[in-house]
């Protein structure tokens, strides 16, 4: 049986973003275990998704003010908490499991890890996220568009990027994960990036390095190359931008097991063929990642509307010119929430949690 801490921070991450739900192996326990000691474990259930800073947080607690940062400190390094440093300010707080711990374990993630969330995810995480608004929103690349310039600003890439201060890139912990298991997909491993708080909290880590705009409007090319679904945070002024694929990636491949994952992802845009264009080639049904593109019995490529994510990949691969990316009606258009923290408060709405829960 875990012990009784871990089944206190395993509920107090369930209120947030997609949760941590139970499973009948008990495998997010042993994750738990694996990630916290039990005075970490401890100090994580005291804390909140609200940044505080270790005298805040001492003073709260009725601890030592000194004892507090360092283990704070610690478990920052650990990656087992979210932290904000400006200057010779540090202040600290929660993360969800996804996107956060998970993310967070991507240079303490080794085989066994590995394993444990492998197990996870196909026990239950991954059915629990195939129930919600996803984490991310799928955006469109660029060149896949006839009319960029008419794209909305928070499904422009390329601006979202030239308007961001301080950028990371880290290898992605999905493949990471996959990899360690041996069901790598073998596409690029840096290729993730961060934004702002969550940017300046890779590069203090160690997660990730700081990069110029040159070098993420590459890793942007990188990834249109190798085939992958550009997706953002699931905010107005996004945190990050992976670069996914749908055989490594928790995202895609929970929206893989849906059926119609058209019905559930946050996408503004749509695949079109043009029958009297293609030339049966099939290179897009390589390029798709959702399974999206099929061949009629004319050997024409086919697109079904309730498995396309919008991304625009098979667009920027068709010889012919046959394929193009089509905007929804404005009755269909998503806007996403204005921040993180009323994403969550969304997400975990959805499950008929609240982040306010009391939990102790």
């Amino acid at each position: 049986m875990p012990n009784e801490i871990y089944k206190k921070v395993r509920e107090q991450l369930d209120q947030y973003s997609c949760g941590f739900p139970l499973t009948e192996s008990g495998v997010e326990f042993r994750i738990l275990e694996r990630i916290f000691t039990e005075d970490e474990a401890e100090m994580f259930h005291c804390l909140s998704l609200n940044l505080e800073t270790p005298e805040e947080i001492a003073l709260r607690l009725g601890r030592d003010p000194k004892a507090v940062e360092a283990l704070l400190r610690r478990m920052g390094e650990k990656g087992n908490i979210f932290t904000w440093r400006r200057g010779e300010t540090a202040k600290y707080g929660t993360a969800p499991y996804i996107m956060g711990l998970y993310e967070f374990q991507l240079n303490s993630m080794d085989s066994e890890l590995a394993g444990l969330c492998e197990q996870y995810f196909k026990e239950a995480f991954l059915d629990q996220m195939s129930r919600i608004t996803p984490l991310m929103r799928t955006i469109p690349i660029n060149r896949s568009l006839e009319s960029p310039h008419l794209i909305a600003t928070y499904d422009d890439s390329r601006k979202m990027l030239e308007s961001k201060n301080i950028i990371s890139l880290a290898n992605c912990v999905c493949r990471t994960q996959q990899n360690l298991i041996g069901q790598g997909c073998g596409k690029p491993l840096e290729i993730c990036m961060s934004f702002g708080a969550n940017a300046r909290h890779y590069i203090d880590q160690g997660l990730g390095r700081r990069i110029g705009i040159e070098e993420a409007l590459k890793a942007l090319d990188i990834a249109e190359e190798a085939g992958c679904v550009l997706q953002l945070s699931n905010t107005l002024n996004p945190g990050g931008l992976c670069c996914c694929c749908g055989d490594c990636c928790a995202i895609l491949r929970s929206l893989n097991r849906m059926e119609r994952p058209a019905n559930i992802v946050v996408s503004n845009y749509l695949a079109v063929v043009s029958p009297d264009l293609c030339t049966g080639c099939q290179i897009c049904l390589d390029r798709c990642q959702m399974g999206a593109i099929t061949m009629n019995d004319q050997g024409l490529a086919q697109i079904n509307p309730d498995r396309c994510l919008g991304c625009g990949l098979c667009v920027t691969r068709c010889p012919a010119e046959a394929l193009r990316l089509e905007r929804k009606p404005e009755s269909r258009l998503y806007v996403p929430p204005a921040n993180g923290m009323e994403a969550l408060e969304w997400m975990a709405g959805q499950r008929g949690k609240s982040l306010n829960a009391d939990i102790s």
